[in-house]
């Protein structure tokens, strides 16, 4: 196959790429800047220049391809309203390319907020309260005759040139010289490793997107006390709990997601594609000078 994927520079994307690749598929790949457009390059994909918003450019790449993957999404949460909207847009009209054929597209989403107090599964949906409509853009364009559906993703896809939740605590930890948790640190995190997930992608993309949801999780839950111990260990810093009350002052920002059940369950998506993780699990990954390097 051919394929368009966007953010194929990015943390995801790339491993995508390289994964696909691998696999014997071809890839174009959209790059937004001209370091973007070499690291494309440098994987072995082709390049199509274009942006989120430049629309015209993705229906041009998903013409040209027989499927797509959208990983692309800015995570500028001072424009989170407006990061989400430009999403939709980019997931319509790469499905306005594909409507009225059998090629595949793929968007990708995450496993917050799908399930209270348990591991979520593929059966579960967000809530019309979901302020990111990705996974609500690829169902309205599954019900057109697009053949959409989602990959969901762990709070934590970890792995070398992380800039995600992980580092934010790193860093959190660094300023505050202190690594916490809320309450008993309990509350768990679902992760994979990037080249774990990349190979969801694949999979499902070969299987022409049926099936999903598909759930990119490696590790069901890792209670959140564990993930700050390690980080804790490695600072040399106090690994202390916080109360609710003290969570904001500690992680500012951060805090809704530092206390958040985020743990889910890949059971129906392993036996659809016959996928196993292969990669190091989370905790181990982390415990590497690399994830604390300033």
């Amino acid at each position: 196959m051919r394929v368009f994927i966007t953010g194929a520079s990015g943390f995801v994307g790339s491993a995508i790429v390289k994964d696909l690749i691998g696999a014997g598929h071809k890839v174009l790949g959209l790059a937004r800047s001209d370091k973007a457009a070499a690291s494309v390059a440098a994987l072995g994909a082709e390049v199509h220049r274009g942006d989120m918003d430049d629309l015209e450019s993705l229906r041009r790449g998903a013409d040209a391809a027989d499927g797509a993957i959208h990983t692309a999404f800015n995570h500028d949460f001072s424009k989170f309203k407006e990061n989400c909207e430009s999403d939709r847009r980019a997931i319509e009209a790469l499905g306005a390319a594909l409507k009225g054929s059998d090629r595949p597209l793929l968007v990708t989403s995450g496993v917050a907020l799908l399930a209270s107090g348990r591991a979520a599964t593929e059966d579960d949906k967000h809530d019309q309260s979901f302020p990111r409509e990705s996974e609500a853009a690829a169902h309205a364009l599954a019900s057109l005759g697009v053949r959409a559906s989602t990959v969901r993703l762990p709070p934590s896809t970890h792995g070398h040139g992380d800039h995600g939740f992980v580092p934010t605590l790193i860093k959190i930890a660094r300023d505050k010289g202190a690594s916490a948790y809320i309450g008993d640190g309990s509350n768990r995190w679902a992760a994979t490793h990037r080249f774990d997930a990349a190979r969801v992608f694949r999979l499902a993309l070969e299987r022409r997107a049926m099936g999903g949801p598909f759930h990119a999780v490696a590790e069901e839950g890792i209670p959140f006390r564990e993930i700050a111990a390690v980080i804790g260990r490695r600072l040399n810093v106090p690994v202390v709990s916080k109360s609710k009350d003290e969570a904001a002052a500690h992680f500012g920002w951060f805090a809704t997601f530092a206390g958040m059940e985020l743990a889910a369950s890949s059971d129906r998506t392993r036996a659809l594609l016959g996928w196993e993780p292969k990669q190091p699990g989370l905790l181990a990954d982390i415990d590497h000078p690399s994830y604390f390097e300033p």
